[in-house]
């Protein structure tokens, strides 16, 4: 438990935050969800745009690492192109 009261903002802070990150990434999975269900062979580069903008935001506010946004693109990218040639 926090005693002083620095220890006690820095405390609240950190909830506020985590708060706000899990939201932010329980949203993000569910953009990518959602792209991956409405795959179809008729499916654009547009579509996946959305989503890529999404990630690469949440990689630049640093709520999930770089290359772990490169590989969700690179992935979802390569369910795109499958998606489109069946």
């Amino acid at each position: 438990m926090a005693n002083t009261n620095q220890a006690k903002k820095r405390a609240r802070q950190a909830d506020a935050r985590r708060d706000h990150a899990s939201g932010q990434k329980s949203a993000l999975r569910k953009e990518i969800k959602k792209f991956r269900t409405s795959l179809t062979p008729s499916s654009t580069r547009s579509d996946l745009s959305n989503v890529q903008a999404h990630i690469a935001r949440a990689a630049q506010k640093h709520l999930i690492p770089k290359h772990r946004a490169d590989r969700m693109i690179q992935r979802l990218n390569a369910a795109l192109k499958r998606a489109i040639a069946a």
